[in-house]
């Protein structure tokens, strides 16, 4: 048997910004996974998840195509993941085999709450990586990440794929897009197997390490929110308010500059106080795109923290999931996490993962 597993995420800051290639983003890793096994099989496969057992999808092989009994299912990610992995495998010569593959993830809670910590793109990376196990495919990480971005934007259609580079790096990254028109492009004209080799232009990816006196807390408002749904509206704003939207970019670039060289110099007031003017400027895009970004809760959440000396903000998409705290370690959080409560706000026991090389 196989196995293999991805990390799920958060973004620190960036977001909105970073679905333009060249405006920088920080996410980190976290320590919820998603597990992906496969085990040979003969006649039929099965694509099964532990979150889905009503929903196991069983398929059998026309020649290189994957045929499936059931039309309706919950798995367009793995699907997508799977297709991708076995071109590049063809591509390299190897024989397509027929597998038993299950997906556990415990990037939801066990009573099904979910907390957007970005399982699609940990699912995408867990499943390329078990199956170049299972091809013996050799698998570096910026093919893995270029062959799980492809497979995800497939899929989903729209976003930055810094939640693939984090489910990929682990630890904290500074991520900026590639440029998806030139991959579009670069796809009709270029096979898989150079296209994984090659620079993509824009994509930049840097671990950071942060100062030993940073803390992280992540709060979980008990909304979930749709990525996808809230980058469409602000794309929306983007077409109709352009000059706007170019100085939101601008702003939100200069901002992260700050912010990672702070992560540079090992300075935690540098950190805070952009974490603070990344907050501004996504409730300025908020106002401007008439998108919600920082809900109530969210924004109660993160005044508890500022009140006792953090930097708060809303993380990703907003409209709900999770807000972020970076904090000194040394300061007593008995009261924070004691008014968190009271609002109803869950405080989420997460550290961050470092992938081993």
């Amino acid at each position: 048997m196989i196995s293999a597993q991805a990390p799920g995420k958060l973004y620190i800051a960036g977001e909105y910004a970073v679905v333009e290639p060249g405006y920088p983003a920080i996410i980190v890793a976290l320590n919820q996974f998603v597990t992906v096994t496969i085990t040979p099989s003969h006649d039929y496969g099965r694509i099964a998840s532990k979150q889905y057992q009503e929903n196991s999808l069983y398929w059998q092989r026309q020649g290189t195509e994957l045929v499936f009994d059931n039309r309706d299912n919950p798995f367009h990610y793995i699907l997508s993941a799977i297709r991708l992995t076995e071109q590049y495998a063809q591509a390299l010569g190897k024989p397509l085999a027929i597998y038993h593959l299950n997906v556990n993830s415990d990037l939801d809670s066990a009573d099904g709450k979910k907390y957007g910590l970005g399982s699609s793109a940990a699912v995408t990376v867990a499943t390329v990586k078990a199956l170049c196990q299972f091809y013996d495919i050799e698998m570096p990480k910026d093919r893995l990440f270029k062959l799980a971005a492809i497979a995800h934007l497939d899929v989903q259609g729209n976003g930055s794929l810094g939640d693939i580079a984090a489910s990929v790096y682990g630890g904290w990254i500074a991520y900026q897009a590639f440029d998806r028109d030139w991959l579009a492009s670069a796809r009709r004209e270029i096979s898989l197997t150079d296209l994984l080799t090659m620079d993509w232009p824009g994509l930049q990816i840097e671990l950071l390490t942060p100062p030993e006196s940073l803390r992280l807390m992540i709060g979980w408002t008990g909304t979930p929110a749709s990525t996808s749904h809230l980058v469409d509206k602000v794309a929306l704003f983007k077409a109709t308010r352009r000059d706007d939207y170019h100085a939101f970019l601008r702003e939100s670039k200069a901002c992260l500059q700050r912010m990672i060289a702070g992560f540079h110099d090992q300075d935690l007031d540098a950190i805070q106080k952009e974490i603070a003017v990344n907050r501004q400027l996504l409730n300025q895009l908020a106002n401007l795109s008439h998108v919600t970004i920082e809900t109530k809760l969210l924004r109660t959440m993160c005044d508890i923290a500022v009140h006792i000396g953090g930097a708060a903000k809303s993380s990703g998409a907003g409209g709900g999931d999770c807000g972020i705290v970076i904090i000194n370690a040394a300061k007593d959080l008995a009261s924070l996490l004691k008014e968190w409560e009271h609002r109803g706000i869950e405080p989420l026991k997460l550290n961050v993962h470092h992938v081993i090389e």
